[in-house]
């Protein structure tokens, strides 16, 4: 049996390596195809974020018609939205608070700088801005935090924002394939909960942070907007294949995330709002007991019901950190108030 272990391992890898193989052949051929009719890189701009003396700003490089701006398509059905083409190596300069920089777009067509800036930045919302050439500048929303000491709050999207039914797969991908920014359900109370999670703070920070891919950054802002969700940052990731996995690593790039959260900002306390659908339970309360001065609270939304069987993800607090539970945000806003004003930040 263990014999043939590493041999079934060495076919699997050797699987996946030819189709990401495949996969970049074909993306190249389309790219060259595209060149050839007047197809030029173009940035589509991300929300980030912040604070006294860094900014990181992000976005993504896509081939489009010269005549086309790819960032401006609302409406456009969730499949549509994954036929893109993504520019790798391509240089974007990047201005913002008088600092110029220019990064070059990765593999998947992405850039994700980290500014050192000359001067502090007014807390509030300003905007960077990114230029290729060949094409207009465009803006990028940052979301300035205090520099001070401050709490802030890191929000799942995916049954924690809006309705998907990630433990139905199939319910799930319909949901995400069809549906729009404005055929999506939000969970009753979360903006409400949201907002709660950092009332009385100066210019606190706020980051969604979910397993969606970027394609989907414009619905999920527009949909935060319309159902009075407090601005902030949307941190996604890349689909697709891998040289070295079928699919990327969810619970990686949240945890990945949320410790660079900790690194670039670590004056900030989070209060975490997810769901126990996936990974989030196991995620905060390995933070929680990790980096607990960086967690002020945990707040899951059930949905599905869980048989407790003890441990971190069962508790009731984690280092001190209190950990709340409820169907949305109704049920968990009165939970959450109570154990924030229980543990004051700083």
């Amino acid at each position: 049996m263990s014999s043939r272990d590493p041999q079934s391992s060495r076919f699997r890898q050797a699987a996946v390596t030819a189709a990401y193989r495949t996969e970049q052949g074909i993306r190249n051929r389309l790219a060259r195809r595209a060149a050839r009719q007047g197809w030029t890189p173009a940035v589509i701009p991300y929300s980030g974020y912040a604070s006294a003396d860094h900014a990181r700003v992000l976005g993504r490089v896509v081939l489009a018609p010269a005549s086309v701006d790819p960032a401006a398509r609302p409406g456009i059905s969730g499949w549509r939205r994954l036929l893109t083409l993504e520019s790798p190596g391509v240089d974007v300069r990047i201005e913002l608070g008088g600092v110029t920089a220019t990064v070059t777009s990765d593999s998947a067509g992405i850039i994700d700088s980290r500014l050192s800036l000359d001067s502090p930045l007014e807390p509030g919302s300003t905007e960077a801005s990114l230029h290729v050439d060949g094409r207009a500048q465009v803006p990028a929303t940052v979301h300035v935090m205090s520099g001070e000491p401050v709490r802030g709050v890191v929000c799942d999207i995916d049954d924690t924002v809006w309705v998907t039914g990630i433990s139905h797969p199939a319910r799930a991908a319909w949901r995400t394939l069809r549906g729009s920014s404005s055929t999506r359900r939000s969970v009753p109370g979360m903006a409400r909960l949201l907002r709660t999670a950092v009332e009385g703070q100066d210019h606190p920070g706020v980051v969604y942070l979910s397993n969606g891919p970027w394609n989907f950054v414009g619905p999920v802002s527009r949909f935060l907007e319309r159902h009075d969700f407090p601005a902030g940052a949307v941190l996604m990731t890349d689909w697709g294949i891998t040289p070295h996995r079928w699919f990327r690593d969810g619970q990686e790039h949240k945890s990945s995330s949320l410790a660079r959260l900790i690194q670039d900002m670590p004056h900030v306390t989070w209060v975490l709002v997810g769901d126990n659908g996936e990974h989030d339970p196991t995620l905060y309360s390995d933070l929680a007991r990790d980096h607990p001065d960086h967690v002020a609270a945990i707040a899951l939304r059930e949905v599905r019901p869980t048989e407790r069987a003890g441990g971190d993800q069962d508790a009731d607090s984690i280092n001190a950190i209190p950990v709340v539970r409820g169907a949305d945000g109704d049920e968990l806003l009165p939970l959450l108030r109570d154990a924030l004003h229980s543990r004051p930040p700083g």
